[in-house]
């Protein structure tokens, strides 16, 4: 123990180092301000209601349409999804990265141990200046210690840094959840759909099969001309035509829910084989104000921590323009033989400070904590890009869903009034009170009609799900997979 004591002995000398690390150059963080406006500009609709429990349903928001098979596949999403994975890396490897910055406040302490045998033929010795033979074995073991002092906050200011670095991280991994909750709603009303699509446009065609039976029927009683018949052939084949186009679209829906969900294309044919109607949007949608999206939107999150950890790298920049301090230790001891290294082996103490001052560096200390403030500048730039667009993308949201649901209100009135004039104009073609030309507008009025009826509907869903991705919603979502890594 004594020889312990001996290499210790400088303790005062870190108390006394320890006093003056108090301060930490650079500048502190202090989170900036932006402007959030009182409320948004875009006229809210009627049916958005903030209420106090906009944060239970924003955070499970795909449920209220009530959709079993989606709610399966965002679970599947959840804990198969490799960009979660990748996400979830990541804050894996910023937990560890701060660990090891941790790791610089503590003394560095090694071991080490040596042996050694030489043999030679001859030795000449002054006091017997004769030459014998003879064998030497040294034995070596030893403990060193090395510790630097973060007199000036250097290693605090890292420390700072991978701190924040990591929450940035960590929101990240919340940024990808939400993400990933948007693409697989928005897929999964896609393939709706397209669905929804291929009925209206089959239905169609065999409405136009019959048309081109019936005029062919005309034709051969004299009651109608080639030109009548060829006219709805080409109608016919038109609808045929875009059919393939609904079924390729049907298709790359499937493939990317499959590969969303962790699986490979057709994994997911059985499950979604199956004509189903588009998740109906509820009439009432819960918002939020623009103060609780700086809160709840983890991209504004981390690019705020972001900001934070380059602005400690200024700190730790400015810390290499002044002397740092280490404390070295080591005890040894040296024999003959392994056997006398405990007991009669030679010992030796050594320990010392160390004073590195920068004298001459050509500017290059300087020029970097420029350059790591010039840095600050672009991440401050950053982190209040990220909040305007987060305003734009909510303001155009709350205007889409406004205005999709005027639209969709005059597509059903358009698709009524198209069903009776397709009707009554095949009546009085029939009847040979008009020709065949009013038929064929009355069809492709019907058929646009209802084709953009079907992507109305999926257009409102689909602006539900960008305005409450907008909103934040699914930031607290972590499966049970992932708890464990994405919350320490």
């Amino acid at each position: 123990m004594g020889d312990f004591r001996n290499v210790l002995r400088p303790a005062g000398c870190l108390i006394a180092a320890a006093a003056l690390s108090a301060c930490a150059v650079g500048p502190d963080y202090r989170q900036p301000e932006v402007p959030v406006p009182d409320a948004w500009h875009s006229q809210a609709p009627s049916s958005t209601r903030p209420d106090a429990s906009a944060d239970e349903t924003l955070a499970n928001w795909w449920t209220v349409l009530n959709d079993p098979t989606l709610n399966q596949l965002v679970e599947q999403a959840l804990a198969q999804n490799t960009t979660v994975k990748q996400a979830l890396a990541r804050v894996t490897e910023s937990r560890a990265r701060r660990a090891i910055t941790r790791a610089s406040f503590w003394p560095n302490i090694g071991a080490s141990a040596s042996g050694s045998k030489s043999d030679s033929d001859s030795t000449f010795s002054t006091d017997n200046p004769e030459f014998t033979t003879g064998d030497r074995e040294v034995y070596d073991a030893g403990i060193d210690a090395g510790w630097e002092i973060d007199l000036f906050g250097g290693t605090r200011r890292s420390y700072e840094s991978s701190t924040a670095q990591l929450a940035a991280t960590e929101a990240d991994l919340r940024d990808v959840l939400i993400t990933l909750l948007g693409d697989v709603t928005l897929s999964y009303v896609d393939l709706r759909t397209s669905q929804s699509r291929l009925n209206f446009a089959e239905r169609n065609l065999e409405s136009q099969r019959e048309v081109v039976d019936i005029t062919g029927w005309r034709a051969e009683a004299g009651l109608a001309t080639v030109l009548d018949v060829e006219q709805a052939k080409g109608s016919y084949s038109q609808t045929l035509a875009g059919i393939p186009q609904l079924q390729s679209a049907l298709e790359a829906a499937k493939n990317r829910l499959a590969v969303l969900t962790g699986q490979t294309p057709g994994a997911l044919e059985d499950l979604l084989a199956e004509r189903k109607p588009i998740p109906v949007a509820p009439a009432d949608v819960v918002s939020s104000v623009p103060a609780e999206v700086l809160r709840r939107r983890p991209d504004i999150r981390a690019a705020e921590r972001r900001l934070a950890a380059q602005t400690a790298q200024v700190g730790v920049a400015t810390a290499q323009l002044y002397p740092s301090l280490s404390l070295s230790g080591s005890i040894g001891v040296t024999a003959g033989s392994a056997s006398d290294l405990l007991s009669d082996g030679l010992k030796s103490n050594r320990y010392g400070v160390s004073l590195n001052v920068p004298i001459f560096q050509a500017g290059a200390l300087l020029q970097n904590i420029k350059a790591q403030n010039a840095l600050v500048a672009q991440a401050l730039a950053t982190y209040e890009g990220t909040v305007l667009g987060a305003y734009e993308e909510i303001e155009n949201a709350l205007t889409q869903w406004s205005n999709e649901q005027k639209r969709h209100a005059a597509l059903i009135d358009a698709v009524e009034s198209a069903r009776l004039a397709r009707e009554l104009a095949l009546t009085q073609y029939n009847s040979g009170l008009v020709d065949f030309q009013t038929v064929l507008t009355a069809d492709r009025d019907l058929i646009s009609s209802e084709d953009a009826l079907a992507v109305s509907d999926g257009q409102i869903t689909s602006n539900l799900i960008r305005l409450y991705k907008g909103f934040g919603g699914g930031w607290s979502v972590f499966p049970p997979a992932i708890v464990q890594v994405a919350v320490p």
